[in-house]
């Protein structure tokens, strides 16, 4: 006679699964999803505005202030997300969020992301509040920061705050880059 798993262990195991999906949060849910424009992302970043893991390496400094959709008003407490390849790498190991302040700022330092191919290095944003998310990317390289087409359409009614300031000091890239939620 053969061996034959019966009904009640089928059934058994069966809502367990179930059981464990119906469990499994959005969060989550979320990180296994790809909807997101760009590679890397992860909503489980941790919390801080310090990205560095070299000491003396190139690093760049990114400041800048989130303004409603009007580009008027700055957000306070908006949840930015960040990030990009690590240096020598092809892995998006550098990543953290971080919250803006009362007056819609936020700033934090980061190793120079490294360039994917022949494409220019680039740092990625997720900006979100209670009611709806925006995703952007800022291009750096040795000669400054730069924004793309997509980021122009998105955020032009920033007017002259859409593009992005940029200063450098011996081994820091400073860029100031304001989006709009």
């Amino acid at each position: 006679m053969s061996h034959s798993t019966s009904r009640r262990l089928f059934l058994a195991k069966s809502a367990l699964a179930t059981t464990g999906l119906a469990l499994l949060s959005s969060n989550t849910l979320t990180a296994f999803s790809t909807d997101t424009p760009f590679e890397g992302y992860n909503s489980f970043a941790e919390e801080k505005t310090d990205l560095r893991t070299e000491l003396l390496g190139k690093e760049a400094k990114v400041s800048g202030k989130i303004f409603s959709k009007e580009g008027l008003l700055p957000i306070a407490g908006a949840l930015i997300e960040v990030w990009h390849l690590s240096p020598n790498s092809k892995k998006f190991r550098h990543r953290a969020k971080f919250r803006t302040n009362q007056f819609g700022e936020y700033s934090f330092v980061t190793d120079f992301p490294e360039q994917d191919g022949n494409l220019c290095p680039r740092i990625y944003f997720k900006v979100s509040n209670n009611e709806k998310s925006t995703f952007s990317e800022l291009l750096i390289n040795k000669q400054g920061s730069f924004i793309t087409s997509k980021h122009w359409e998105q955020h032009s009614q920033l007017g002259d705050k859409l593009e992005p300031e940029f200063s450098k000091a011996f081994n820091r890239l400073n860029v100031t880059f304001n989006l709009s939620l």
